[in-house]
């Protein structure tokens, strides 16, 4: 009995020590050894493949000194299907990849920060490169089916403006969209896609049929004089510029916002300014049709007056008021917005105020055209992205800091 006894006790012991998990038993207190017990520092996976695909990352972006490197996994979605790397282009140029890694299964695209049809947005703190990864998938070879849909994934590189990226200077030599103009003192026109509030920008990405963008214009004066801005025209075009096919006028005839005359549209200026050198305007979301990306730039003439300097039929800020069915200015007289109507706001009784900074006299500007034209930019912002359905698939974004 006594030996039977023993080894019962023997079996419940070994038993003990079978159940205990082994990544937690241990013999004493770990902590009388130095060792601190973490019970989230151990993890199984069942398959290692599996875990090596769940965290790689479909999109890397590199933003270097002078140029961007985008890797792009070929599982692009996730599902196991490889897409094919030609269907892969990068910007509205639609540039081809530089090399692949069969390896690793990846496309990797290298391309200079101005190249491939980017567009860079100067804030008063940082420039902003944005361009686009497409992924256009061929035909199958039974036109009937469809076994993948288009893509449109959005990239941004952030540089800031008043620190190096690196031990040099940077030293752009392209003519940026967000063009620069120079007096005494810097004018820096910029477009910025804003929130509900208007507290914040707000990304470029998931608008659909239905929402409205808050768009809002400025110009940095610094210590310059007084200014007013003004809008004079906007264009939205697949591509950056107002001259590519198809387009459609948003403003337009000096600052008349044309798009608020359509009948199924609210588009308008907001009223009053928050400063002389701010104009805000929504407009309400649209497509082309027969695109397939669903993406727009808008591309807006940007000029200045001087503050004190009455708003005219060339200088002004008009919306389409349906209640009243008439034009109205943001400031100014009611008669300046007339010629909205007729789109004939260009007439020679007022081309001697083409030039409004001529007013004030000493001041010389240097611009970056050589045609004599005011202080004046044209400012591109987008690509603004449409989502086919909430949550679509290919509506991601994929940033990183430079």
């Amino acid at each position: 009995p006594e030996s039977a006894l023993i080894l019962a006790l023997l079996c419940w012991v070994a038993g003990e020590v079978a159940a205990y998990p082994p990544w937690s038993f241990s013999w004493g207190d770990p902590a009388s050894r130095g060792i601190r017990a973490d019970p989230h520092t151990w993890s199984w996976v069942e398959d290692p493949q599996s875990r090596a695909i769940s965290s790689q990352q479909p999109v890397t972006v590199q933003c270097q000194e002078a140029q961007l490197v985008v890797t792009v996994h070929r599982d692009l979605f996730g599902t196991g299907r490889l897409v094919n790397a030609a269907d892969l282009t990068l910007g509205p140029a639609a540039c081809k990849h530089s090399s692949l890694n069969p390896a690793h299964n990846t496309v990797i695209f290298t391309a200079g920060l101005h190249e491939c049809g980017s567009i860079v947005q100067i804030t008063p703190d940082s420039l902003i490169y944005r361009t686009l990864l497409n992924y256009d998938p061929s035909p199958a070879s039974n036109p009937v089916i469809i076994r993948s849909n288009p893509a449109v994934i959005p990239i941004e590189c952030h540089y800031p403006r008043r620190e190096n990226v690196s031990s040099n200077a940077i030293r752009p030599t392209w003519a940026p969209f967000n063009s620069m103009l120079s007096a005494e003192e810097r004018l820096v026109f910029s477009l910025r896609l804003m929130n509900e509030d208007w507290s914040a920008e707000r990304p470029f990405t998931g608008f659909q049929l239905g929402d409205v963008l808050n768009i809002q214009a400025e110009v940095a004066t610094e210590s310059h004089v007084p200014l007013r801005l003004f809008v004079d025209s906007c264009v939205a075009a697949l591509s950056p510029g107002s001259d590519s096919s198809p387009h459609y006028a948003i403003i337009d005839f000096n600052g008349c916002l044309v798009d608020g005359r359509s009948d199924d549209t609210s588009s308008a200026f907001i009223t009053p300014r928050p400063r002389e050198d701010m104009l805000r305007f929504r407009i309400d979301v649209f497509r082309f049709a027969g695109d397939a990306r669903n993406l727009i730039y808008i591309t807006c003439h940007l000029k200045v007056t001087p503050a004190d300097q009455a708003p005219d039929p060339l200088n002004k800020a008009c919306s389409f008021n349906k209640a009243r069915n008439t034009w109205a200015p943001v400031e100014g007289t009611r008669d300046i917005c007339s010629c909205c109507e007729t789109g004939n706001c260009d007439s020679s009784a007022f081309s001697r105020r083409l030039n409004p900074l001529d007013r004030w006299p000493g001041r010389r500007f240097r611009r970056h055209d050589a045609d004599g034209k005011e202080a004046e930019a044209d400012v591109v912002i987008g690509p603004v992205l449409l989502s086919r359905a909430p949550g679509a698939v290919g509506e991601r974004r994929e940033g990183a800091q430079g």
